[in-house]
């Protein structure tokens, strides 16, 4: 993760994966965690207990990869008969299978829809809980599919105890990525209607919403507004969220507005205040503002944790200031704020680009040996992947990424795939492509993005629209600059097609012409 955003993973994270009550309640723990709450270290289990956890984990993929298989070679069929289908196959349903066919699907929302329906309604014996709703609410919201989250809402709201605080999360931040704001201000005022209070933290929720996805004034003039006092009242918690919105739109001077008010009000700028401010400043180019408000922080006893440290070496990488950049990182470890992955990765995505690969290998062997919170992960892995020269160097590093327990992710996929496509190397495109699908990581709207433009950087323009169409059937919808690509394939292909098949003997060299054309051998 870029640590110059580190500690607005809470509002800017790429997948809406924990409850929004989890993110909010952070500001009320200590100073030392105001990122975000860690959860304490369960208690191992007997090693009998993890060999059947493990084995039963492979049995589910294994049975989701089947279900997979089915809905893909159904594609195409009416819904009735996949689903007379589906009834003759006798699959054992739980919740874990059934999500995980749904995870598998949540760049196609038909066939993960025809699934769960036929699931909830016609498997035997099998009654899904709310972790099931909420996927597929998620799924369904992602693509915009707003009817059909209207009437799973209602199949929610039948059936007690399934609509829950993750519940609301999902669809009022759905509503908010589709610009559906009115929608998503109705949707808080109609908790009461799925057995939900109407609280702060709901409200907050609302408004991080909102600001994440550039309805900044809006979320302000809700903050704002008589109705909204009984929910935020002088809290700092609901006015970060508001000067966070700022931020990340990029208005430095609506910044500066409201952290004038937070300054004169009634509230004390705590740690994320000082942060969200310092990233404002440093992402609108003030880099030296943002350092004399870092260097000040010291001095008011209000000492910058990791995240905010993490800021500001980024934005000094970012303008080639390494030097600086590690001056800062061998200060966190004299002033006891110990540097996390995300450090780390700031230096060595910086370092990459200028191919100091002999630095960047002993970061990365550092980070090993620390472990814990310094383990690296898969955007570490992504900036060394990005750096490789050679083929042969992808394997190796994947090794070495699992071998320290990172897992594969859709975005490390797809960066492998992205290279293998430049390299022009057939064979492990489909491997990666078979891989990535088959362990329920894509291929999503990046995969095919990847795919679609690199086909057409090889001028193979038939198999880029296959991609093409195959994305759009799936409800997936593609950049501005494909649907640009697209139309200059369609172009250059009608006016391929225009042309005459054959070329006269005259013009193509006379009998050796006619015999290059019909492909005669001498």
């Amino acid at each position: 993760m870029n640590s110059k955003l580190q500690f607005f993973r809470v509002f800017s994270s790429r997948r809406f994966s924990s409850h929004p009550t989890n993110v909010l309640a952070s500001n009320r723990v200590s100073s030392s965690s105001w990122v975000h709450t860690r959860p304490e270290t369960p208690r191992s289990a007997p090693e009998s207990e993890n060999f059947r956890s493990v084995a039963d984990e492979c049995q589910t993929n294994e049975s989701a990869h089947k279900v997979q298989n089915f809905l893909k070679n159904k594609m195409g069929s009416s819904v009735e008969a996949i689903e007379g289908a589906l009834d003759k196959c006798g699959w054992s349903l739980n919740d874990e299978l059934v999500l995980n066919v749904l995870i598998r699907h949540r760049s196609d929302w038909h066939p993960a829809y025809i699934f769960f329906n036929w699931a909830t309604r016609r498997a035997t014996g099998y009654s899904p809980g709310s972790r099931v709703y909420n996927e597929m609410l998620d799924i369904l919201g992602k693509l915009k599919r707003f009817d059909e989250v209207a009437q799973l809402l209602d199949e929610m709201s039948d059936r007690k105890g399934l609509f829950n605080e993750r519940s609301y999360g999902i669809v009022v931040h759905r509503y908010a990525a589709a610009h559906k704001v009115e929608e998503a201000k109705d949707f808080f005022y109609r908790r009461p209607d799925f057995g939900l209070e109407m609280d702060s933290i709901a409200f907050q929720t609302l408004l991080m919403a909102l600001c994440r996805y550039k309805h900044v004034e809006v979320a302000e003039l809700l903050f704002r507004s008589a109705n909204s006092r009984q929910f935020c009242g002088t809290d700092i918690k609901t006015r970060n969220i508001i000067l966070n919105g700022w931020c990340v739109l990029g208005s430095l001077k609506e910044a500066k507005r409201f952290w004038n008010d937070i300054i004169t009000s009634r509230c004390k700028p705590d740690r994320f205040t000082y942060g969200i401010f310092i990233n404002s400043l440093t992402k609108a180019g003030k880099l030296s503002s943002a350092v004399k408000l870092f260097r000040s922080m010291w001095e008011k006893g209000c000492d910058p944790d990791v995240a905010i440290c993490n800021c500001i070496i980024d934005a000094l990488c970012f303008k080639k200031k390494i030097p600086e950049a590690l001056e800062i990182f061998r200060e966190m470890n004299e002033r006891n704020c110990l540097p996390d992955v995300a450090t780390y990765n700031s230096l060595i995505k910086h370092l990459c680009k200028i191919q100091r690969m002999e630095k960047v290998y002993e970061l990365l062997d550092e980070m090993e040996q620390k472990k814990g919170d310094c383990m690296p992960n898969g955007r570490t892995y992504g900036y060394l992947l990005k750096s490789v020269k050679a083929p042969e160097e992808v394997p190796k590093l994947v090794e070495r990424m699992e071998r320290n327990g990172c897992k594969m992710t859709g975005d490390v996929y797809n960066l492998i795939l992205s290279l293998y496509v430049k390299w022009d190397l057939k064979e492990r495109v489909k491997s990666t492509w078979n891989d990535m699908e088959k362990n329920g990581m894509g291929p999503d709207q990046r995969s095919y993005t990847i795919m679609i433009h690199g086909l057409y950087d090889k001028e193979v323009l038939d198999e880029s629209l296959k991609f093409y169409n195959e994305m759009k059937s799936k409800g997936m919808v593609p950049e501005p600059r494909t649907v640009l690509l697209v139309n200059a394939m369609n172009i250059k292909l009608k006016e391929k097609r225009s042309k005459p098949a054959t070329v006269s003997a005259e013009a193509s060299g006379g009998t050796k012409g006619r015999r290059i054309m019909s492909g005669e051998r001498k």
